[in-house]
């Protein structure tokens, strides 16, 4: 069995060098910007925070509504500077 060398890139969620992903997760340019700009680090906080917005507004990943607010949020989260908890959100520590 091949086992390929871990693509290292400059994350810009992260701001700094970390492995790469494997392949584009998301269709399209947007899938293709952060292949090449989003840590496997930076992408599992996005998959986490991607669950616990869908948890907490009871959302349904199928609605195509539901499918562009991820989508905006993904882009805020892993290119802008981060994304808000949803409203009303205490950590399950705090609670």
């Amino acid at each position: 069995m091949k086992v390929s060398a871990m693509r290292m890139i400059h994350c810009k969620k992260l701001d700094r060098e970390a492995e790469g992903l494997d392949f584009a997760p998301w269709p399209g340019e947007l899938g293709q910007r952060i292949y090449n700009e989003i840590s496997r680090p930076a992408w599992e906080q996005w998959l986490a925070h991607q669950t616990l917005v869908i948890n907490e507004n009871r959302l349904s990943p199928l609605d195509p509504e539901t499918r562009k607010l991820l989508t905006a949020e993904m882009e805020k989260f892993l290119f802008d500077g981060g994304a808000e908890k949803p409203a009303g959100y205490v950590a399950p520590e705090s609670r």
